[in-house]
C-alpha cells in the first residue's frame, strides 16, 4: 500500500455536478429512506462504479488495488470500494451504512476482488515467521474488507454528523500515509513476503496473532492501525504474500549482480592497461542499468511498489 493524492487528478464530474447524476442519485437515496414502505428494503446504487468513476481511480492507482497494489486488470475487473460502507456497518447491527458518502470522490477506493470481498483466505501464521522457519504454516482466515468499519471513537450515524471523532482502524491510502502503519519483512537470508504493522519504540518486526489482534498489538508494540488493516484487507494472503517474495527474490538477485559486478569492476579498475580500464567503465554502467530497473520497479505505476521503496531504503544506500 503507498499514498495517492487525491488532489493530484480532478473528481469525475459525475459526482461532483450539483445537477449531476450522482447529486440526482443521492436525491433518490433520501426519499427512499424517507419512505417508510421503501425504507426497509435495498436501495440500488449505481453511480459510484460510473465509468468516469473508474476511470479516475484507474489513474489515481495506476490500475491497481489501493489496497495491495496488485494491477487488478490482470486477474479480475476492479470493485468500486467505499471506504465507509454504504449499506451496513459489520458489528454495528443498528446502523444504516454511510449511504450519504456512496457517491462522495473521497470515500471512493479500487479495490482487487480479495481485498474487497469477504472469504476465507489462507494466511500465514505468526508463530512461523518468528520460528524463522524456511516454510510459512497457514491455516483459513476470513478476510476482505466487505462492511467492515472498526473505529475506536464516536460513530458518525447520519448525514452532517463528523466524521473525524471516528478513529478509524482502517487505513485509507489517500489520507494517511501507509508507511506511518506499514512496513515489511526484509531479511535477505529468509525471504518471505509479508507486509507487518509498523514497529514502534524499537519492538520487534512481528506479524500480531490474529485471534486477538488488538491486544497482541499492544503487548508487541506495533501499529494497531497496522495490524486491523492488514488482517481486515487480508494483505498476507498466502497468493499474495508469495506475488511479494518473487519481487524480493528477484530484487536480491539483482543486489547480488551488483555486488559482484563492482567486486569485478574495481579489480580491472586497478589496471595499468587501458582496456582493462574501459572494460571496468562498461560494467560500471551495467551495475547503473541495474539500478534503473530497481528505480522502475518502485515508480507508483508498478505493482508492490512500496515493497521495492522500503528494500530500496534498507539496501540500496550500501550499495552506491
Amino acid at each position: 500500500m503507498r499514498f495517492a493524492n487525491r488532489d493530484s487528478i480532478d473528481a469525475p464530474k459525475v459526482l461532483t455536478d450539483p445537477q449531476g447524476k450522482g447529486a440526482k442519485e443521492l436525491e433518490k437515496v433520501k426519499a427512499h429512506r424517507n419512505d417508510p414502505e421503501k425504507n426497509e428494503k435495498s436501495f440500488t446504487y449505481k453511480m459510484y462504479k460510473d465509468p468516469e468513476v473508474k476511470k479516475g481511480l484507474e489513474q489515481l492507482f495506476h490500475g491497481k488495488c489501493a489496497y495491495c497494489e496488485t494491477l487488478y486488470n490482470t486477474q479480475a475487473p476492479v470493485d468500486v470500494e467505499h471506504y465507509r460502507p454504504k449499506n451496513a456497518v459489520e458489528g454495528a447491527g443498528d446502523h444504516p451504512g454511510y449511504w450519504w458518502l456512496a457517491m462522495v470522490w473521497s470515500n471512493l477506493l479500487p479495490s482487487c476482488i480479495d481485498c474487497n470481498r469477504r472469504r476465507r483466505q489462507e494466511t500465514p501464521e505468526p508463530e512461523s515467521l518468528l520460528g524463522r522457519q524456511n516454510e510459512l504454516a497457514t491455516r483459513l482466515v476470513n478476510t476482505g474488507k466487505k462492511d467492515a468499519f472498526p473505529i475506536a471513537g464516536t460513530r458518525a450515524n447520519g448525514e452532517g454528523e463528523s466524521l473525524t471523532q471516528e478513529e478509524a482502524y482502517l487505513i485509507d491510502p489517500t489520507r494517511d500515509d501507509p508507511d506511518d502503519f506499514l512496513e515489511f519483512h526484509l531479511d535477505p537470508d529468509l525471504l518471505i513476503g509479508l507486509i507487518l504493522p509498523r514497529r514502534e519504540n524499537g519492538a520487534e518486526a512481528v506479524l500480531p496473532a490474529l485471534d486477538d489482534i488488538e491486544n497482541a498489538a499492544e503487548t508487541t508494540g506495533v501499529s494497531l492501525r497496522g495490524a486491523v488493516s492488514i488482517q481486515v484487507y487480508g494483505l498476507n494472503r498466502l497468493g499474495l504474500v508469495q506475488e511479494r517474495t518473487r519481487v524480493l527474490r528477484q530484487l536480491e538477485f539483482m543486489r547480488q549482480m551488483i555486488i559482484e559486478i563492482d567486486q569485478i569492476a574495481r579489480e580491472l579498475e586497478a589496471s595499468s592497461e587501458a582496456e582493462i580500464k574501459d572494460a571496468a567503465r562498461q560494467l560500471d554502467r551495467l551495475i547503473e542499468r541495474i539500478l534503473r530497473e530497481i528505480n522502475k520497479m518502485s515508480k507508483p505505476e508498478a505493482p508492490y511498489s512500496a515493497l521495492v521503496t522500503h528494500w530500496k531504503r534498507k539496501f540500496i544506500a550500501a550499495l552506491v
